[in-house]
């Protein structure tokens, strides 16, 4: 290990396991303090007994690290505001923030009710704003202050919100709204020493390990586990170090080991009649410019 976030203290939501968890023991092993953030809740958000954020607190201790524990709904403003006041209250400063809890609740749209909508939106993309208002203002006021910070903040995004995902309406709008907020973070945030980027994993998690089976299962002995969710944490650590300065405002997807630039919605075959079109002449003007696009990607989940 290089050290490379020695003297940072760095929150992770939703920490407890899977990918987050791998975060919060990676961001420890390269000299972070840590606060491990997990609310405790079966797949579907409902209550689980035990402490997930505990155990990894104490894995973080058994290696060496020091890690504290929260328990709070980060979708809450209370919640979210003591998960900063605790970074603050045990470590004294707060460097970088991963924004990573979630669960989901699939269906086809036509079965997908209402709470189900309102419930993946709250965790995924409330989830994201609160825990970002709160950390950001700290950091804002440090740099009004004359303490500019070298803030970093994660948050996770999705293929299903950069390609949508067939059967994933509710969690696919909430991912790719947390790109739109990242991009106006990343624009806000700048001038305060703060940077937002999000990545986009692909990684054997509780809420992939079902959907995605056979993608997501492991190899026989000996092989590299491609789908394992330690293959992105080593991105993840980067970009809450102070190494990656002038990184900000970008999408990365991390998948085994390949990371890849995403390259979002951008003009492309445009034309411009200089007055109003007629419908049959806008249809017609369509159908050229999108003879010469790019093809989208396919939908996951598509057949």
């Amino acid at each position: 290990m290089t050290g490379i976030c020695a003297g940072r203290v760095a929150v992770v939501t939703g920490a407890g396991r899977g990918l987050g968890r791998a975060h919060a023991l990676a961001l420890a092993a390269e000299g972070a303090k840590v606060v491990v953030n997990d609310l405790g809740v079966g797949l579907d958000g409902a209550a689980e007994a035990g402490g997930p954020a505990q155990r990894v607190v104490d894995e973080i201790a058994g290696l060496g690290g020091e890690a504290v524990a929260h328990g709070g709904d980060i979708a809450t403003t209370d919640g979210a505001a003591s998960l900063i006041a605790t970074a603050l209250e045990a470590f004294g400063r707060l460097d970088t923030l991963v924004n990573n809890a979630g669960f989901l609740r699939d269906r086809m749209l036509v079965n997908l009710d209402e709470g189900d909508w309102d419930a993946v939106m709250r965790v995924h993309l409330k989830g994201h704003f609160l825990p970002l208002k709160h950390a950001a203002a700290h950091w804002r006021a440090e740099a009004k202050d004359g303490r500019t910070p070298r803030a970093r903040v994660v948050n996770t995004s999705s293929g299903a919100g950069l390609l949508g995902s067939v059967g994933q309406g509710n969690y696919s709008a909430a991912k790719a709204g947390i790109i739109g907020l990242t991009l106006v973070a990343a624009a806000e945030m700048g001038r305060y020493g703060v940077q937002v980027n999000a990545i986009a994993p692909a990684a054997r998690t509780r809420m992939t390990e079902h959907t995605f089976a056979e993608t997501m299962a492991a190899p026989g002995e000996g092989g590299f586990d491609a789908m394992a969710p330690e293959n992105v944490s080593p991105l993840v650590v980067w970009l809450s170090s102070a190494a990656s300065a002038g990184v900000t405002g970008r999408v990365f997807e991390a998948e085994g080991g390949r990371i890849t630039v995403m390259e979002g919605w951008r003009p492309g075959p445009t034309a411009d009649k200089g007055a109003r079109w007629s419908p049959e002449e806008a249809g017609e003007a369509a159908l050229g410019l999108l003879a010469d696009s790019e093809i989208p990607q396919p939908v996951y989940g598509a057949r």
